[in-house]
């Protein structure tokens, strides 16, 4: 049984980028823990497969959700509140993070991921914001950010910089509403076990000719204990900030990471 199982009951979770992955790993944590999760994404198909898995009863389905479109999250919002009510905890997960050496990477390469990844998290909060600020305290913002967010990772330099951007974020409006009883928080994962990691080790499969084993080393060699951290492993930390003992947690960048990051 989960470690706070039923201790959210009554909160309506917003998880974005929910579909798969890290997303969806944390949407199962949320509703074994008792919240009604809307599962916010672009497509539909893996959000309703989702859905039937953990029950249409606890979540609710918010397809072409695009978080770089304010008119798109307005509408999804409307329709997650129908089902569920005012959202009490939001997960802000939806992102990218293409690759490119830093003389090789567009304007509009760099624009697309600040957007996505940086942009997004200033649009989704400022529309969920009035809901959280009326529940008050046990209201949660979780930002899932990234290692690159708290290090520098070479040839991803527009993803590295949008993530200091979400832990910095998360710092000022952390201060912010402190009074309010709301709580702002990011979850730095490092490379994580997802079908994003997969496709990236494919494609240095396909481009170097070296074995899967090989080029999985390419990003487990960043981890002290020598792995991918597991989406499970993220979610336990979301779920976590989410419950009801971490009201004084607040304004932390939490690296979930094996000991890749160590606090100065």
């Amino acid at each position: 049984m989960n470690m706070v199982s039923g201790k959210l009951t009554g909160h309506h979770a917003l998880v974005t980028g929910a579909g798969s992955g890290i997303g969806a790993a944390i949407a199962r944590s949320l509703v074994e823990a008792g919240a009604s999760v809307t599962l916010a994404g672009r497509r539909s198909e893996p959000l309703q497969a989702l859905s039937a898995e953990l029950g249409a009863d606890q979540t609710s389905v918010v397809s072409g959700f695009d978080v770089t479109d304010t008119a798109a999250i307005e509408t999804g919002l409307k329709q997650a509140r129908e089902k569920f009510g005012p959202v009490t905890i939001l997960v802000n997960n939806a992102g990218e993070g293409p690759s490119a050496p830093f003389e090789k990477t567009s304007l509009d390469l760099w624009n697309r991921v600040i957007a996505v990844d940086l942009t997004s998290v200033f649009q989704v909060t400022q529309a969920v914001l009035p809901d959280l600020k009326t529940h008050g305290s046990g209201a949660r913002i979780i930002n899932i950010a990234s290692t690159a967010g708290l290090t520098g990772y070479a040839y991803v330099s527009a993803y590295v910089a949008a993530k200091h951007g979400v832990v910095g974020l998360t710092r000022a409006l952390a201060l912010e509403l402190a009074k309010t009883g709301v709580t702002v928080n990011a979850v730095c994962p490092g490379f994580t076990d997802t079908p994003l990691i997969a496709r990236s080790v494919e494609t240095i499969v396909e481009k170097t000719g070296r074995s899967q084993q090989d080029a999985l080393k390419e990003f487990t060699k960043h981890n002290p204990q020598g792995r991918l951290v597991q989406p499970e492993e993220v979610a336990d930390t979301v779920l976590w900030l989410a419950s009801p003992a971490t009201q004084s947690i607040n304004g932390q960048a939490i690296a979930v990471a094996g000991g890749e990051v160590l606090a100065g």
